[in-house]
């Protein structure tokens, strides 16, 4: 069953997302949602705080709450599939293996995947019907057989995985930065080569820390948003340098 607040949150969201509350303009408060929707303050409070962590409204407290924006917004505050957090947001949502072959692993992938022979798999992402995601993922080899058996247009490997051999996504390290589209990017998302790219470079573990996956995943620049939320007492988001000389 859906939660109370969550089902708040849904029309709120589609309200903001229609223009009904355009950016810059504040939310009704607290009490005139609780009015509207029948519920306690607590509850709507609750409704609120997804749509700031999704980045769709401020996230100050003690006042009205301020639209920022109308863009897809995807949280790192939980591990979740591109599939998943789209169904959540209510978008619609393919995948297509472009390409998929079996190899060896290289030194690096042997550290961080183990030995043997790899699945590496091109997959093509659509949101609303439109390319937005690029993916380049690697298997362990534990878990390709499973993964070569899913369909081309699999929508989501996570779930599909889970209910075939029970595996459980449990951990992941994300990289982010941004890079150039090269010639078969392009192609794909429909963008001119050179073209800036959100790069997301992830490392999947199960609970007992076992590798499942490393991925390289390219997005089309404007297509979604990134959120993380952090405070004085906790914070997930670590600056690294960069290598500059891969824009020269």
């Amino acid at each position: 069953m859906v939660a109370r607040y969550e089902r708040i949150a849904d029309a709120l969201r589609e309200e903001i997302l229609a223009g009904a509350h355009p950016v810059g303009s504040q939310l009704p408060s607290e009490s005139e949602l609780a009015g509207r929707f029948g519920a306690a303050r607590g509850t709507v409070r609750q409704a609120v705080a997804v749509l700031a962590t999704e980045g769709l409204v401020g996230s100050r407290q003690g006042a009205r709450r301020i639209v920022l924006g109308r863009a897809r917004s995807q949280s790192f505050a939980e591990l979740h599939s591109f599939a998943q957090w789209a169904r959540a947001n209510g978008h619609r949502f393919g995948g297509q293996v472009i390409e998929q072959r079996r190899r060896p692993a290289s030194a690096a992938e042997s550290a961080r995947l183990g030995h043997g022979e790899l699945l590496e798999v091109l997959r093509l992402r659509t949101l609303d019907g439109e390319p937005v995601l690029v993916e380049r993922t690697v298997y362990a080899e534990w878990v390709a057989p499973a993964v070569e058996r899913l369909p081309a247009d699999c929508e989501s490997v996570t779930e599909a995985l889970y209910e075939s051999i029970g595996l459980v996504f449990a951990y992941g390290e994300h990289l982010i930065d941004a890079v150039s589209a090269g010639a078969q990017d392009g192609r794909l998302l429909g963008v001119r080569r050179g073209s800036p790219l959100l790069r997301q470079r992830r490392t999947t573990t199960t609970y007992d820390g076992r590798p499942v996956e490393t991925s390289d995943d390219r997005y089309r620049a404007g297509s979604v948003i990134f959120s993380i939320r952090n405070s004085i007492g906790a914070n997930p988001l670590v600056r690294r340098a960069g290598d500059l000389r891969s824009w020269r």
